[in-house]
């Protein structure tokens, strides 16, 4: 119950008793919370095909199909396998230009000493970002409407995964059949673009979809709509709503850090010289990725992951059955006094000269790790670098005084209640 109630601060406390930390049973079944990063790394790499993902995405399979988020063994493999060329380098370069007109765009609407809802901010310019990457053109739905489906769909997924006991179905038809709906809206949009894109083969684009409906597996074997929809809707929701989350809780940070958010406009301008961002400025802008990285330690938008035992074996000296749950938690990990100094401060500094290779591989894990890392890491760290960097060169963003900013761990590790802030012209700030 202290773990349903408040996962952060239990999942933080129970670290000092030990490396492999036994907090409960679920179906007769252990339920293991692992705190070394090199036992992290047995159960992600050494030891990922002993497991398959824990409840919560499981139950997220249902809402979201069986993309690469979900899908298990083999199809997970062959899924891997058609989409790793997409997200390229070569690929994801062509859309930094984007990423910057859909930023300016953004800011061209904000008027000096105005107060604004941040996260809802982020969250938007995220989604006209993935829309435009995914599908070419900016989704003419009411994207408060798929707001709204994407935060049922999350809390729903949650209750489900932290739930002890799995209730009778009549118990929870309502909130099932809600969620039905909202999974019916999301398909007829994904699967109407599907269908007109495959009734205009000859038409050139240069977005996800069309690198999908192109993708053939070693036999020359294409992928089907249905197998699309679910990779098109996973990287939808999970790509747009982590970015969304970590630039949001940057600039909560960087408004309770003055030095920092100094140090990040002297970079800005020296770098920039009020030009906007090119994708060759990113490897330049030093102490902004180092922000974006402190950031994710701070608060990681994966902020756990949990594992599912598939056959007996043994993690750090101990007997692991079949059916057994074991959790990682990024939030605890990344706050680790053994392996961060100071943990709980906000210290982008850290991240110079090399500091990963000092600590252990998984002491610091955004992304998650092993055959399952994050396939999008490289489109979610260049994305948050160009739009600190055009929002941070025109503006200083202030905290509002009476809103306690608190987060809310659901699929990913949310601002609870929204971000409001000022937004102040640098110039006037």
């Amino acid at each position: 119950m202290r773990f349903r109630n408040n996962p952060l601060h239990f999942l933080t406390e129970i670290r000092e008793l030990g490396d492999i930390v036994e907090i409960g049973h679920r179906a007769n079944r252990k339920i293991l919370v692992l705190n070394h990063p090199d036992l992290v790394k047995e159960v992600l790499v050494d030891k990922t095909s002993s497991f398959r993902k824990g409840k919560g995405l499981q139950i997220a399979g249902k809402f979201l199909g069986q993309g690469l988020l979900t899908s298990e063994g083999d199809t997970h493999k062959r899924q891997r396998r058609l989409m790793q060329p997409q997200f390229h380098s070569k690929h994801i370069a062509s859309f930094a230009q984007l990423m910057v007109e859909h930023t300016e765009r953004m800011i061209h609407t904000w008027a000096n000493l105005e107060n604004r809802n941040i996260h809802r901010d982020m969250t938007e310019l995220a989604l006209e970002i993935i829309n435009k990457t995914m599908f070419g053109h900016t989704i003419t739905e009411d994207v408060d409407k798929i707001g709204e489906i994407i935060e049922a769909g999350s809390r729903r997924n949650i209750q489900q995964a932290k739930s002890i006991i799995n209730l009778p179905k009549f118990f929870t038809k309502k909130a099932d059949d809600r969620l039905q709906e909202s999974r019916s809206y999301l398909d007829r949009i994904i699967y109407s673009m599907i269908e007109s894109r495959r009734e205009k083969p000859d038409e050139q684009h240069q977005d996800l979809l069309s690198l999908l409906l192109a993708a053939k597996d070693e036999d020359g074997t294409l992928m089907t709509d249905q197998e699309i929809r679910d990779q098109l809707i996973t990287i939808y929701i999970a790509g747009h709503e982590t970015t969304a989350n970590t630039l949001s809780w940057t600039w909560f940070l960087l408004a309770q850090n003055e030095a920092a958010e100094k140090k990040l406009w002297v970079e800005l301008d020296e770098v920039l010289g009020g030009n906007p961002p090119g994708l060759q400025d990113i490897p330049k802008l030093k102490y902004t990725n180092q922000i974006i990285q402190e950031s994710m330690r701070l608060y990681p938008a994966a902020w756990m992951i949990g594992r599912e035992a598939v056959e007996p074996l043994v993690i750090g000296g101990m007997n692991i059955e079949k059916g057994d749950t074991i959790f990682m938690s990024q939030y605890a990990m990344h706050r680790n006094p053994k392996y961060f100094s100071n943990p709980d401060q906000f210290s982008p500094e850290r991240f110079d000269h090399e500091f990963l290779k000092t600590i252990p591989a998984y002491a610091y894990f955004p992304f998650g790790g092993g055959p399952r890392v994050c396939i999008g890491n490289n489109f979610a760290l260049m994305e948050a670098a160009i739009i600190l960097a055009v929002v941070g060169q025109k503006f200083k963003l202030q905290l509002a005084e009476s809103h306690v900013v608190k987060p809310e761990p659901l699929i990913t590790l949310r601002v609870q209640g929204g971000l409001p802030m000022r937004v102040m012209e640098r110039a006037n700030s």
